[in-house]
């Protein structure tokens, strides 16, 4: 898989940060605060392209992996008045221990950027039932996602092992999302969920993954 980025350098003090975004604006994904839990809305490009980017996290623990969604329209029909809060989103690996309360100041230093092509190796369906999902269950298991909120922003912190272990939400979507809404016209609703119970949420909330074929122009 060919993912076309951008990659950033942002400076404060003496620290430099490496900021990585698509190249390829996602203006077809959205991500809302609902309070008990996040709901993220994709399309099929959208959703391939997170893929890409959730694999670049797993590989990149120097890296923010910023996703700038929270200005995008949301989907027609599928996000209910009084929605919540929109969101960007930042995958990073633990490993940085980068605080988020710094991200705003980060942000606002981010110069151009230079363009790279990352050639990703994604898991297929079938290697991902090969993880050892009773691992996830112990208490030592430090393969957890955490998130924080901060300057609009949902950090989504975790192991590279995490991040390959729940590439498979956002590929089920580009890859059968299609398909079902046109097999199934009288049940638009085609998603999948980063459960509670799947043993890879830590101090995290259940995110909801939602296809979405209909978007405002």
């Amino acid at each position: 898989m060919k993912l076309q980025v951008v990659v950033h350098r942002a400076r404060l003090g003496a620290e430099e940060f490496r900021v990585v975004r698509p190249a390829r604006p996602l203006t077809r994904a959205l991500l809302v605060d609902r309070d008990r839990y996040l709901n993220a809305y994709l399309d099929q490009d959208a959703a391939r392209d997170i893929a890409g980017l959730w694999m670049l996290a797993a590989r990149s623990p120097r890296s923010l992996v910023h996703v700038p969604i929270r200005a995008n329209r949301p989907p027609d029909g599928a996000v209910p008045d009084g929605m919540g809060s929109r969101l960007d989103l930042v995958l990073l690996h633990h490993s940085l221990q980068f605080a988020p309360s710094r991200w705003k100041q980060v942000r606002g230093r981010i110069g151009p950027g230079r363009p790279q092509t990352a050639s990703l190796t994604v898991a297929e369906p079938d290697d991902l039932t090969r993880v050892d999902h009773a691992a996830r269950h112990h208490r030592e298991n430090r393969d957890l996602f955490h998130q924080h909120l901060h300057a609009e922003t949902l950090f989504m912190t975790g192991s590279a092992q995490v991040f390959r272990a729940t590439v498979g939400h956002f590929l089920d979507i580009a890859r059968k999302g299609p398909g079902y809404i046109e097999a199934h016209p009288g049940s638009q609703h085609f998603c999948t969920e980063l459960h509670s119970n799947d043993g890879t949420l830590g101090n995290a909330r259940e995110v909801h993954i939602e296809y979405c074929d209909q978007w405002a122009a």
